[in-house]
């Protein structure tokens, strides 16, 4: 366990007053029961497998979920999840609420907390500016939480049984380091962290008083579209010094920001190697290839003192910085800087979560607590890069889930302009992270 001190972000962009968290790393042992599919499909182990399985996923007129489906199992079982605690430094609510965040695929709970410029990008800091505290969670399977079977083990209703133990916890007061009692709890969500949040609430109305889903819709319209453009790739073969197994000599050294190593020495070498069999490219150019194709991907990792993550044949991911692009970010709208970050600190996805994004979730949520939807305008995944585009049904394609949620206290579905998929690494995102936090409170679910 280790605490970490952290001064936030004077978010001057949103109008929150500086504040101050103290952070604390934690791994948490949770009892897992969940009953979902069992999958038959040919070992993904190669890169090839990967594209082999896009194809049969993404066919035209096919359902792959059902053709693989062979039965259900309950799986269960203790693993640990990897779980980052914040509260501001100077404690004065009685009665504290607690957020609990859940990231999307491809991240991991730094999504919350982005040590990027400063941390200018952090959600957490602006959670902890209104007084909330906050518990962002590596989701189970991913990251620093525990490893399994990627295909019939980590699936959605596996991770949404640990995300209900620890909320459970967090309202019992025995959340590891944390001796508080919550008697409010909200859920935010991002992406499939977004649906994971919602099978919570329909399958345990009462574990939440709020939900907040960002980067989603309840349209699946878009799936093969993702699935198309990410050119799977196995994850430990993508990133072999991050995802793999495969550790550096001793005698390498660091390289710390390898980012800034690669646009130096690296680039001219390799620039002057180019140039001896004649192929003449600039700086630049050299500089594009590296950062935006997978020669950046397999140096990603190159400090020795990270250790390898270790993900077994399965495990896939997106190809390339340009991929992330494509699914993620509103070109003109980010910083490149934060999202060749974003590609550097990525994680991979499971076809398990694959078979199971749409989680067999019930279409009627009875789910009682506020509801807000949060998406980006030009969200890629979830409305085809235009929520707006609704045909004249309806304001946007999120405003849509209200039909979801006939029992809701409130509903309200915002689009923020300017912004893909991955909000919080757009240049407006601390923006949009003063309209979460507002939301809560103005529904009474704010600390007291």
């Amino acid at each position: 366990m280790s605490v970490l001190f952290t001064a936030a972000t004077a978010l001057a962009a949103c109008g929150l007053a500086s504040a101050a968290k103290v952070c604390t790393n934690v791994t948490v042992p949770v009892n897992i029961m969940a009953r979902q599919g069992v999958f038959d499909v040919p070992e993904i182990a190669s890169n090839y497998d990967a594209t082999v399985f896009a194809l049969n996923f993404t066919k035209q007129g096919t359902n792959f979920t059902d053709v693989a489906l062979r039965g259900y199992q309950t799986v269960t079982g203790q693993y640990n999840i990897s779980a980052k605690y914040c509260k501001p430094d100077n404690v004065t609510s009685s009665n504290p609420t607690v957020q609990i965040l859940s990231h999307g695929i491809g991240f991991d709970k730094s999504y919350w907390d982005l040590p990027y410029n400063n941390y200018n990008y952090s959600y957490i800091d602006a959670a902890i500016a209104s007084g909330f505290h906050t518990v962002s969670i590596d989701r189970f399977g991913i990251g620093n939480s525990s490893h399994a079977d990627p295909l019939n083990v980590v699936q959605a209703p596996a991770e949404v049984s640990a995300l209900y133990e620890i909320t459970n916890m967090l309202r019992a007061g025995s959340f590891p380091s944390v001796s508080t009692k919550f008697q409010k709890a909200v859920h935010v969500g991002h992406s499939f962290g977004s649906a994971q949040t919602y099978l919570l609430s329909a399958l345990h109305p009462t574990a939440s008083d709020g939900i907040v889903l960002t980067g989603f819709s309840m349209n699946g319209t878009w799936l093969a579209e993702t699935l198309a453009d990410w050119n799977l790739h196995l994850a430990r073969l993508n990133q072999p010094l991050r995802f793999g197994n495969q550790t550096l000599k001793s005698d390498k050294g660091s390289l710390g920001n390898w980012g800034q190593y690669i646009k130096g020495s690296f680039v001219n070498t390799v620039e002057m190697g180019l140039s001896y069999v004649g192929i003449d490219l600039s700086s630049s150019d050299v500089w594009q290839e590296i950062a935006t194709t997978e020669v950046g991907d397999i140096i990603n990792g190159w400090n020795k003192t990270e250790v390898p993550l270790n993900y077994p044949n399965g495990y896939l991911t997106w190809s390339d910085f340009t991929s992330n692009v494509f699914a993620f970010l509103l070109p003109n709208y980010f910083d490149i800087g934060i999202g060749i970050f974003g590609e550097m600190t990525k994680q991979p996805v499971t076809p398990g979560e694959i078979f199971t994004l749409a989680n067999g979730a019930p279409m009627l949520n009875s789910f009682k607590g506020p509801v807000q939807v949060f998406t980006g305008e030009n969200d890629n995944i979830y409305c085809g890069g235009d929520c707006l585009a609704t045909g004249g049904v309806g304001a946007s394609i999120p405003a849509a889930v209200s039909k979801n949620f006939p029992n809701a206290s409130a509903f309200e579905a915002y689009i923020q302009p300017n912004t893909g998929h991955g909000i919080n690494f757009h240049y407006n995102s601390t923006a949009g992270y003063e309209v979460i936090q507002n939301w809560f409170t103005s529904h009474g679910l704010g600390s007291a």
